[in-house]
């Protein structure tokens, strides 16, 4: 039986931007009492931040403020075990500013029913990209 090589490469930080702009939907990674919590979300990319909204009532809204966020998009195909996935880190900010809110408003349109009327900033402060392909096997 013959398998295909996989190999792990690392994305640039322009190959992690191309994916972030062409992508919708990712999940945000923060802590509740000392604890991983992940939820999806809609998202932008504005001015090398991610952007999204959310309804106060969230525990996404309560983390969001000054916390270090991790915020993750992926692509993976379970039959040829390839794909990628890029990271953005930094610390988050609710956004108060009226013309940034409105930007980000007409950026982000969130999935999810409800009233979403917090706006978070999560600026790139560190962003990661992996990449996993397959080539065929030498013989």
């Amino acid at each position: 039986m013959t398998y295909a090589v996989r190999s792990l490469e690392l994305l640039s930080h322009r190959e992690c931007l191309q994916r972030l702009n062409a992508a919708h939907v990712g999940r945000v990674v923060f802590t509740v009492d000392a604890l991983p919590a992940v939820v999806p979300v809609t998202f932008a990319v504005q001015d090398d931040a991610v952007v999204l909204c959310t309804q106060a009532d969230t525990r996404l809204a309560a983390a969001a403020d000054g916390s270090v966020l991790a915020f993750e998009i992926d692509e993976l195909d379970p039959v040829s075990r390839t794909g990628w996935s890029v990271v953005v880190t930094g610390v988050a900010e609710v956004v108060a500013e009226p013309l940034t809110r409105a930007r980000i408003h007409s950026s982000v349109a969130p999935w999810a029913p409800g009233h979403h009327d917090v706006y978070v900033r999560l600026p790139m402060t560190m962003v990661t990209g992996r990449l996993i392909t397959t080539t065929a096997p030498t013989l």
